[in-house]
């Protein structure tokens, strides 16, 4: 098939880039640099399978292909707080842009959402199911991102209700993996950069809030999974239901690596998130997938790279 990946030189899009090459597929890539990185498809360019289009997803553009995926959109707090305005914009005109090309040229389409749908979870509301409403706050510094998110899969909805547009929506959950920028304020990325610098390991309160860490090769192969099937259109759980505190995702870093830096308390950003893990009962049931990576295991993966990155 020829396949669009908007947002394709960032860290999950390039991998989603070679996983669908490596498979036969065309690919186009549709990037304007904002937070993905031409070193990420470096090794794609010149490949007759690959085709690379410099264009924001907020301008209309027209392609002819089978399939879209969508993950154009800054996903790291620094990136979508650095411009608000761009960030909710990519989500929205983003999508609409989107499903009418989708709409036309009736091709499937995936949107990449997140996790950050569901907000700070109340009590009750842990883990994570798809059925959740989420507790939201609408005016806060990350409702950029998160209602933007929220009003991109209202949009899918609406398009598939009114249009018939063939749709899949997954909900991602934090990710990590080679190819993240060291720069984009991400907690794994941040304290892999931190410990191998020998600086402190900056926590936020006291360490006890949850995350639950997916390596980035499991959540590409759920994506697929999602485009193969026909019964589900979503939204889908897509994430590790292991769950860690902060603080011990410290711990483990600094012991893989060696690391002597110390750990020191910041005080919470606005509208963190206490709890954050998936509940993947549907991913399991309708797509027979699930995370086959442990926490270790990625971040053992993970850790040369940025070391990599260091010494060049």
């Amino acid at each position: 098939m020829r396949i669009l990946v908007t947002g394709g030189a960032g860290f999950l899009g390039s991998h989603l880039c070679d996983s669908l090459i490596a498979k036969g597929h065309d690919v186009v890539c549709l990037d304007n640099y904002f937070t993905g990185s031409k070193s990420n498809i470096a090794h794609l360019i010149g490949n007759p399978n690959f085709e690379l289009m410099r264009w924001d997803v907020i301008d209309p553009f027209k392609v002819e292909v089978d399939r879209i995926f969508n993950l154009a959109c800054p996903a790291s707090p620094i990136h979508y707080q650095f411009n608000p305005i761009k960030t909710i914009k990519t989500s929205v005109m983003g999508s609409i842009n989107v499903l009418g090309l989708a709409k036309r040229i009736k091709a499937r389409v995936f949107q990449a959402s997140t996790s950050e749908i569901y907000g700070d979870p109340t009590e009750g509301n842990h883990p994570q199911v798809e059925s959740y409403w989420g507790n939201v706050n609408p005016i806060g510094i990350r409702s950029c991102y998160d209602e933007g998110k929220r009003c991109a899969e209202t949009l899918f909805f609406d398009y598939h209700r009114m249009h018939g547009v063939d749709i899949r929506v997954v909900r991602i959950f934090n990710t990590y993996g080679t190819r993240m920028s060291p720069g984009d304020g991400r907690v794994v990325s941040n304290f892999i950069c931190q410990a191998l610098r020998g600086d402190p390991i900056t926590i936020y309160g006291d360490g006890q809030q949850t995350r639950s860490f997916c390596y980035a090769s499991d959540l590409i192969r759920g994506f697929e999974k999602m485009m193969d099937q026909d019964e589900v259109t979503g939204p889908v759980n897509m994430g590790n239901p292991g769950e860690f505190t902060i603080l011990e995702l410290a711990e483990t870093i600094l012991r893989i690596t060696g690391s002597k830096s110390p750990i020191l308390n910041e005080s919470l950003p606005q509208d963190d998130p206490k709890q954050r893990r998936p509940d993947i009962s549907l991913a399991m049931k309708a797509l027979d997938w699930e995370p086959e990576i442990s926490l270790e295991e990625g971040l053992r993966e993970t850790i040369p790279y940025f070391e990599g990155l260091m010494k060049g």
